[in-house]
């Protein structure tokens, strides 16, 4: 499964077991694991207990020879995740060193620790979600990772001055992590987090008049003053339920859903601006360079 996709090792495995009879029906699947392996500056040490807001009852942390190796939450139950250090993991216990060599291509230097995040959800979650066929669940597998990322489980930065903790807002980390795409047209996933650019306003009018058009063709509404009315409504209701299934206040989800775009693009702003002074520092000292030699 590491170096193939799910379809073509079921297709493998059914031309197997077609020799002992015809197979009618498609895979089901009993079991899936969703995984994403990170490099990353941040201490996973850094945070408690209490950072992990849950549905999960039991959250435990490991160490190996006093070395700190990870997290597990809602170990033994229908869908748990374990956050750990897999360059330790490999080099005490699997021994997987094959891996290697995918983390080569991705980027990965052979000195930083290599991080996984994964999740393990089983046959009962899975059927909970209306899903049952392996290529039911590869065409949600977008559905299933935000399920966990955002409903089950989330990384937050505790708020002493409130105790409700469902407003607590994430970490950037975990920003990341649940913004993660799994694209569905069994192309494998993109090497490492890209940020996305800070988009334009007239990509983000562009996008925001294919709403709203599309909703009032639907609605069949021709006033513009009355389709954006209308479509307001529409959306802070169903965003209001969702915000409620979640434990948050609509406001409080809106912000967090912000605080997460705000994180990225200041990112990328103070990248692009020193790329730009770099840019800028190097043409002067080119210059310099020519006017010392006479050019």
């Amino acid at each position: 499964m590491t170096h193939i996709s799910p379809l073509v090792a079921e297709k493998a495995l059914r031309a197997i077991l077609d020799q002992f009879g015809a197979i009618h029906e498609s895979a089901n699947v009993s079991r899936i694991d969703l995984f994403v392996d990170f490099v990353s500056s941040q201490n996973m040490e850094s945070w408690d207990r209490h950072a992990w807001v849950t549905r999960a009852s039991a959250i435990n942390q490991y160490s190996n020879e006093r070395e700190f190796s990870g997290w597990t939450i809602g170990a033994g139950g229908v869908i748990s995740c374990r956050l750990y250090n897999k360059t330790l993991e490999i080099l005490k216990q699997s021994k997987k060193t094959y891996l290697y060599e995918l983390w080569y291509r991705a980027g990965w230097n052979g000195l930083d620790p290599v991080w996984r995040l994964e999740f393990q959800l089983n046959r009962e979650v899975i059927t909970q979600k209306g899903l049952q066929k392996l290529s039911d669940v590869l065409n949600h597998l977008n559905g299933l990772w935000s399920y966990a990322t955002a409903e089950w489980l989330r990384l937050t930065l505790p708020n002493p001055e409130d105790q409700t903790r469902s407003r607590w807002p994430i970490r950037p980390l975990w920003g990341y992590f649940s913004s993660v795409d799994w694209q569905t047209n069994d192309s494998p996933l993109l090497p490492r987090f890209n940020s996305a650019r800070i988009p334009g306003v007239d990509r983000l009018c562009s996008s925001l008049l294919s709403c709203l058009t599309s909703y009032m063709a639907r609605e069949r509404i021709w006033n513009l003053d009355r389709g954006f009315d209308a479509f307001k409504l529409a959306f802070c209701q169903h965003f209001d339920e969702i915000s409620a299934h979640l434990g948050l206040a609509f406001d409080n989800f809106i912000e967090e859903k912000v605080a997460i775009k705000a994180w990225k693009f200041n990112t990328i702003l103070n990248r692009d601006i020193e790329a730009e002074q770099q840019a800028k520092l190097n043409k002067s000292a080119a210059e310099y360079r020519k006017q010392s030699d006479g050019e």
